[in-house]
């Protein structure tokens, strides 16, 4: 049978990062989780967790935490048709749901669906950043309970719902179109102007320039992992760069911001991906979550 009150501790080492920490949490010793950790380990013969700071699960760990998070799922949703159970001490008291999503949704539209489901539920949701084309690893490799993901395809043991497309407009300031678009964005111009861009990950300011010019260019680049830092850089005239129309809408509209080609926008189909375990049990997360993209994405 499985030790639950260890899965527990594992679970909430790998959530907090820390064995004192999860000790605080549990109202247990360090040397008490510290002991159980080692039991469940040498029980199953594999490691279980990276200790380090923070201490991160492996392999094999992940698979419990998943786990354990289903469990919760269960348990919750019986508390409703049972409360009486949850006089005392209840085996899980508050769930955290592991979501993957990218940045520029987190932005613009899903923080404020996530909010909406956790004020009528009791969950905690911990928020993972990947770009849209890696997060569905995210659930191939157990590390989530779901995703937003631009895969198109399912991942094994997942629903998906279409959400929409993510509209983005390449966009910078007036000044810094006269200065290198003068003469329009051709594919010298482009070589020469700084671009945006978010990571090593980010394929966005490449893919819009194939998709008008049909050509790769070697763009100069700064680089700044943020969202909104996305936006001021451009307001600013620091480059040019794709940014999600729900946030440049007005910018534009007002001329501070200039729409480099107008027509010429990038849309980026999304996915609402969740593990097919916890779809029932989290059918209002998805429910909410769908809502909202109808709401503020583009239906394509």
């Amino acid at each position: 049978m499985f030790d639950y009150f260890a899965l527990k501790v594992l679970l909430t080492v790998v959530q907090s990062g820390s064995f004192e920490r999860a000790a605080a949490i549990l109202n247990v010793t360090p040397s008490a989780v510290s002991q159980r950790m080692k039991h469940l380990e040498e029980r199953l013969g594999t490691a279980l967790v990276v200790r380090g700071s923070p201490c991160q699960a492996t392999e094999k760990g992940l698979l419990l935490c998943r786990h354990m998070e289903h469990v919760g799922i269960l348990e919750s949703d019986l508390l409703k048709s049972l409360p009486s159970l949850a006089h005392g001490e209840q085996l899980q008291k508050r769930v955290t749901l592991h979501i993957a999503t990218n940045a520029d949704s987190l932005a613009t539209w899903f923080l404020a669906a996530a909010a909406d489901f956790t004020s009528s539920t009791d969950y905690l949701i911990r928020f993972s950043l990947d770009d849209q084309d890696s997060t569905a690893e995210w659930l191939k490799q157990g590390k989530v309970i779901a995703a937003v993901t631009s895969a198109g395809k399912s991942v094994s043991g997942c629903r998906q719902f279409s959400l929409g497309a993510l509209r983005y407009h390449a966009t910078a300031s007036p000044n810094f179109v006269a200065r290198y678009f003068s003469n329009g964005v051709t594919a010298n111009a482009l070589a020469e102007a700084p671009s945006l861009t978010f990571n090593q990950k980010d394929r966005l300011q490449l893919s819009w320039i194939n998709q008008i010019l049909g050509v790769s260019i070697n763009i100069p680049e700064h680089w700044l992992p943020s969202t909104h830092g996305f936006v001021e850089a451009s307001l600013t005239g620091m480059g040019w760069g794709m940014n999600p129309i729900n946030l440049v809408k007005e910018h534009i509209e007002a001329g501070r911001l200039v729409d480099l080609v107008p027509g010429q926008n990038l849309d980026i189909p999304l996915f609402w991906q969740i593990n097919r375990l916890a779809a029932d049990g989290l059918s209002s997360l998805t429910k909410t979550i769908v809502e909202a993209a109808k709401r503020s994405l583009v239906q394509i």
